[in-house]
């Protein structure tokens, strides 16, 4: 039985990509003893979907002609999940996503996607009310990637600032690597009190670092394509004070998480950061469902589409960042969102705020 893991593991957003395919691969080495005795070899098969949308199909394409795959962990981009994850639902393959929060990878109610981390339309308003409320800004300017997840967390962050009354000063996007000083001029003239980036930290820490060599002192905020610990080596000093939101809290949020950071290290000889986690909760839940379902069919070999079946029923799943249980579109029934912030120019940053909610319910169909 084969567990493949799609996400960037080359290109500049490989260190996330890389931490979820080792949290995914530990999971897979926890669990091959138990598949031994069901009679089954477990073998994890890792897939370097680059962040391109159309390598990720490829792969998807690949992945699928296996029969001996029964269940697939990934991705890491939302704009590449969404359409490999037509393509896993035409073969019924199971997906469970360590990490793409963009509403519509659930919102298609596929019974075959699912995912262990929040949503897009909780975590951007999370990040605006903290904003207004905890932060006190009256005027917030916004920049974006342009990319599914980028845009998709900025414009949930906007409209829900809009409703705070917050002067949103720009809303703008970008797919600038190096200079982002043309944006920068006129948004420093406006002078918000605080810029929003939605994007991944390769991005976002060169814009911080730039925004603080122009003179920008507003407070910067982004979401969790910042959760990585190069978000702080590419920013440098000027990452300290900055704050983000995540769907994934750090090791030190979650009270099972000693053990495995620990387990983790001695494992890759590195620490676990929060995607990490994330990849192993993934990849676990698939592996459980699977191996429930060959238990109680006495050791035969599931279908595709029991083992999505298995999924989606899961229950009392325990991960290291607690516990899993999916809703009737594939959301977690409860996830946490985190504001965290880096004090100092280390990762982590220290959680400053944790906030628990349900997915939003679905959007009936119009027939």
């Amino acid at each position: 039985i084969k567990i493949p893991v799609q996400a960037p593991l080359s290109g500049e957003q490989a260190a996330i990509g890389e931490h979820i395919k080792l949290g995914a691969q530990l999971a897979t080495e926890d669990s091959v003893k138990s598949f031994k005795a069901l009679g089954y070899d477990l073998v994890l098969v890792p897939y370097d979907d680059q962040a391109k949308p159309e390598v990720g199909v490829a792969n998807a394409r690949n992945i699928v002609a296996d029969s001996d795959v029964l269940v697939m962990v990934g991705h890491f981009n939302s704009g590449v999940a969404l359409p490999a994850s037509e393509v896993y639902k035409d073969a019924m393959l199971a997906m469970i996503s360590p990490a793409n929060t963009a509403t519509e990878i659930t919102d298609r109610g596929y019974p075959n996607v699912n995912r262990v981390c929040g949503r897009d339309d909780v975590q951007g308003p999370v990040g605006a009310r903290f904003t207004a409320q905890d932060l006190k800004a009256k005027s917030v300017y916004i920049i974006h990637d342009k990319t599914l997840y980028g845009q998709g967390v900025a414009e949930n962050f906007r409209i829900e600032a809009k409703k705070l009354g917050l002067n949103v000063l720009g809303f703008e996007g970008t797919e600038e690597r190096a200079n982002f000083s043309p944006m920068i001029i006129p948004l420093k003239a406006k002078n918000p009190a605080l810029v929003y980036f939605g994007g991944i930290y390769h991005q976002g820490g060169l814009l911080l670092k730039q925004l603080r060599e122009k003179g920008v002192n507003a407070k910067f905020m982004g979401p969790d394509g910042l959760d990585s610990a190069e978000m702080v080596k590419i920013a440098g000093s000027a990452a300290t004070g900055s704050y983000y939101t995540s769907v994934a809290g750090p090791p030190s949020a979650y009270p099972e998480a000693a053990a495995f950071a620990t387990k983790f290290k001695q494992r890759f000889g590195k620490d676990v950061e929060s995607f990490g986690m994330y990849g192993y909760d993934a990849a676990l839940v698939g592996i459980r469902a699977t191996e429930q379902w060959i238990k109680a069919n006495g050791g035969k070999k599931p279908s595709r589409t029991d083992v999505s079946a298995a999924v989606r029923k899961i229950k009392n799943f325990k991960g290291v960042t607690g516990s899993v249980e999916f809703d009737s579109k594939g959301d977690p029934v409860k996830a946490k969102y985190f504001v965290l912030q880096f004090e100092k120019q280390v990762y982590p940053g220290k959680i400053v705020k944790v906030i628990e909610q349900q997915a939003p319910a679905a959007v009936p169909k119009e027939s």
